[in-house]
């Protein structure tokens, strides 16, 4: 019993860790990212960022959503879309990795080592991409609103 109870804590200690970022802190750092994406909500509400901006695609309910969730109504590099083609979906852990160097991301994610994001922005600190993606998960429907909007 107490080989199982080793096992099953050693099973733990190795898997990997979510990031647990500040919502607050997030959305202070958000302001970053602000002149290229935005938040809207499904009623065009603007929960963050400017309403017209066209550069970055929409962030909200990213996390858990599909890579590259905009489909066609975003122009999306070719390697985005190729995560994207793979049924890659963003994770908390994929976008703090994101934010942080989106081509070797992309490289890693899609094992081409010719794929470029066409973002080239970085966040600098890792606890700052934590708490941007607290934030954006912060501001996503309650899975009940975002089960009831798809049907």
């Amino acid at each position: 019993m107490q080989i199982l109870k080793l096992s099953a804590l050693l099973a733990i200690a190795a898997a990997p860790a979510f990031a647990e970022g500040d919502a607050a802190a997030g959305e202070r750092a958000f302001r970053q990212c602000a002149s290229c994406h935005h938040v809207v909500d499904d009623e065009g509400e603007v929960l963050a960022g400017r309403a017209n901006t066209k550069t970055g695609p929409n962030l909200y309910g990213i996390v858990g959503a599909p890579v590259a969730h905009m489909g066609a109504d975003f122009n999306y590099g070719d390697g985005i879309l190729a995560a994207n083609e793979a049924g890659l979906e963003w994770t908390v852990e994929d976008l703090v990795a994101y934010v942080q160097d989106p081509t070797a991301w992309l490289r890693d994610a899609t094992g081409d080592s010719g794929a470029r994001s066409k973002m080239s922005f970085r966040v600098r600190k890792a606890e700052d991409a934590e708490d941007i993606i607290a934030y954006l998960a912060s501001l996503a429907p309650a899975p009940e609103e975002a089960e009831e909007s798809a049907q």
